[in-house]
């Protein structure tokens, strides 16, 4: 039996005049997300495209769902297998291909998840779970664009 969540978020921008070429009009994309109990996100879009750099953009959030979701399903199956991880470390990256029309989408995210676990006669086991944990991942099942991982594990 398959279960449904909804998920709320409320967008909030307000726009503010930026002085531009008479003939041009150009929006600050600075705005706000709001999820309801948590902190508001100040986001804007990338500094490539005209946004505030210190601030969160939408491709940013995207690869952090999309990591974050992996090692909570990677924890998941390490716990099914009687695996005991003792930290998780990824450092992951996206590419985003636009297009001259303007257009653009994320092309590919590449994991590369350090995982440290108690048991050395465990490790291979430990490097095969991320294909198990990408199949489990609501963000990854979500997503059309090619996921590849490289795993380490030590212990």
């Amino acid at each position: 039996m398959a279960f449904k969540h909804l998920f709320k978020a409320r967008l909030n921008w307000t726009s503010v005049p930026k002085e531009t070429a008479p003939t041009t009009k150009q929006y600050l994309k600075t705005h706000q997300i709001a999820i309801e109990g948590k902190d508001i996100l100040n986001i804007s879009a990338a500094k490539a495209f005209k946004g505030d750099p210190g601030l969160y953009n939408p491709e940013d959030l995207l690869l952090s769902s999309l990591v974050s979701c992996h090692m909570m399903s990677y924890l998941y199956v390490c716990s099914q297998n009687g695996i005991d991880v003792m930290s998780y470390q990824d450092g992951a990256e996206a590419t985003l291909e636009v297009l001259e029309n303007g257009s653009g989408r994320i092309i590919e995210v590449r994991l590369h998840p350090k995982v440290v676990i108690k048991q050395q006669e465990k490790i291979a086991e430990a490097l095969n779970l991320h294909k198990k944990a990408n199949e489990l991942c609501f963000i990854a099942n979500s997503c059309n664009f090619k996921i590849v991982h490289y795993p380490t594990c030590t212990n």
